[in-house]
């Protein structure tokens, strides 16, 4: 196995198809919890990058095509992340969190960000921040990917049963405290 995926504990045939069984297993409730998380992100996020015009937040310089393509794909996983907890309620928000930050640094305005400012200055916030927002947004997305497979692998185990049956998974499993 290579070592990136034993490090990061992927397994990318079986998180891929635990995936393709969360999905199935969405029913009504995880496509509304997935298409209102996905438009929450896509506000929250489009709202403080100024990628949506709104009186709060401003942009000094045009956003770029590279800042909606992660927007809208970060959105749509994001959505996808919040569909799961329809199924089960446990693990992975750490790392949903904090995908969907390097989310909004990653589209935001590079002059707009004050601590790129402070320590790098305009110009460097421009020349330097500016290029590294690309390379942010593609980890902000591969950290949301992994997130959603490691939501899905607890969706999947939750399972009663221990296997891949869908029918013998409940639409939301009872706890006892």
């Amino acid at each position: 196995m290579i070592p990136v995926f034993e490090a990061a504990k992927l397994e990318p045939r079986r998180q891929l198809s635990d995936l393709a069984t969360a999905l199935r297993l969405f029913g009504v409730r995880g496509w509304v919890f997935a298409l209102v998380g996905a438009l929450i992100a896509l506000l929250a996020i489009g709202l403080v990058a100024s990628l949506i015009e709104n009186p709060i937040f401003e942009r000094k310089l045009a956003a770029r095509d590279q800042d909606y393509v992660i927007w809208i794909v970060a959105s749509a996983i994001a959505g996808l992340i919040v569909g799961t907890f329809a199924l089960t309620p446990e693990g992975g928000q750490g790392k949903a969190v904090s995908g969907g930050l390097l989310s909004a640094i990653a589209v935001g305005c590079p002059v707009c960000n004050q601590v790129a400012v402070t320590l790098l200055g305009t110009s460097g916030a421009i020349s330097v921040f500016g290029p590294s927002q690309l390379y942010i947004g593609l980890f902000s997305i591969a950290l949301l990917s992994w997130t959603l497979l490691l939501r899905a692998g607890a969706v999947v185990g939750a399972c009663p049963t221990g296997s891949d049956d869908i029918s013998a998974v409940p639409a939301w499993p009872s706890r006892t405290i």
